[in-house]
């Protein structure tokens, strides 16, 4: 009768044993009931065991990732298809301008990209200075500018915007305050640089939303922050209208519903924007008068960018006449010697009689001339 042997599993512990021996037994065959469990516990098992029945249901309802799957793992797979995977973009409310695209649209993109090619030398940064209180104004009457002339537009429309209104600062032939800028003109009926500001649309609430949008982007402007882009442009029309000064300036492209463009001659140039801001800002409001409305007949030849450009630059030149004319007078009158005076003085100097010193010859002094009677 054959002896019943041992099962399989109790034959391997007998062999184990004798192999560790009987010192230390119980310590290296917990670690090594350890070091095989291990696997054991890393395959897929009933997590619902761990947590409460609410918490499995949750986990129950993820679908595994791809390295995470059965036969869809290889060394670095995690890295792999996380590069694909979903990312999380937060719902900011438009909370900071830092966080955007500061061009908006891939459409606003282009268009700025193209602007650029044609802005030339950009702004300088502006300085804001001044109290408190102008302060405030300066940023209620750049809002202003921004809400209601391109509330609907991309950020970078937007910036557009706030950057002409502070080149115009920086130009001689405007106000040197952001408010004097954003309402010229407002007291008339026509003349107005701006149009919301006598057209009635101030008198619409804005949103608070598209308020604290404009707002932003002039704190930002208002902050030494240059809008490249549209480079020195001091005008700009929708582009559903085309005024009659147009073809005068230089356009520089469009960005979002504004045409922009820049003075040609002396005025565009970058050294014509060198106006220092007041630092004094007047009421951030429309300031009509029936004086000022009486007044109406020069207010369009004044608003005109021709006839500004135009009025710059016969200021300029006559500034350089009168600065040469004055450093002339300056200039002391040379003194010559007894002999020198004698002689003839400063007509001696004046290179009106000099003797011929070309060295060519008399039968070769009308070479190359056009012979009218040949002989």
């Amino acid at each position: 009768m054959r002896s019943k042997r041992k099962p399989l599993a109790a034959r391997a512990w007998d062999r184990l044993g004798a192999l560790i021996g009987t010192r230390h037994r119980g310590r290296r065959i917990a670690a090594l009931a350890a070091a095989i469990g291990v696997p054991a516990f890393a395959a897929p098992v009933d997590w619902s065991e761990l947590g409460s029945p609410e918490t499995a249901a949750e986990y129950a309802n993820i679908e595994p990732m791809p390295f995470e799957q059965g036969g869809s793992s290889f060394p670095g797979s995690a890295f792999y298809y996380l590069e694909d995977a979903p990312r999380y973009v937060p719902d900011l409310g438009d909370k900071s301008l830092a966080l955007f695209d500061m061009s908006g649209t891939g459409g606003t993109q282009a268009a700025e990209l193209a602007a650029s090619r044609n802005a030339g030398p950009a702004a300088r940064a502006f300085l804001s200075s001044g109290a408190g209180l102008s302060k405030a104004r300066a940023l209620q009457c750049l809002t202003n500018a921004i809400y209601y002339e391109a509330a609907s537009e991309a950020i970078g429309g937007q910036r557009a915007v706030a950057q002409v209104v502070l080149n115009r600062v920086a130009h001689p032939s405007y106000p040197n305050s952001v408010c004097g800028v954003v309402f010229q003109g407002s007291e008339r009926k026509t003349g107005c640089q701006f149009s919301f500001t006598c057209d009635g649309s101030m008198k619409r609430t804005p949103g608070a939303g598209a308020w604290a949008r404009a707002q932003r982007v002039a704190q930002d402007a208002l902050s030494g922050s240059v809008y490249n882009p549209v480079g020195l442009a001091t005008h700009y029309h929708t582009v559903w209208i085309y005024p009659y000064w147009a073809p005068s300036l230089d356009h520089i492209g469009t960005i979002g519903a504004h045409r922009f463009y820049r003075w040609k001659g002396l005025a565009g140039k970058p050294n014509a924007f060198t106006a220092r801001y007041a630092g004094v800002e007047p009421a951030a409001s429309s300031r009509a008068s029936k004086a000022a409305q009486a007044a109406d007949a020069g207010s369009s030849e004044a608003a005109d960018p021709v006839a500004l450009a135009k009025a710059y630059e016969q200021a300029r030149l006559k500034a350089l006449a009168e600065n040469n004319a004055g450093q002339r007078a300056k200039t002391p009158a040379p003194t010559y010697s007894r002999e020198v005076t004698q002689r003839g003085g400063e007509a001696l100097f004046e290179a009106e009689n000099l003797p011929e010193s070309s060295g060519i010859k008399p039968e070769y002094a009308n070479s190359g001339r056009w012979i009218n009677e040949p002989k």
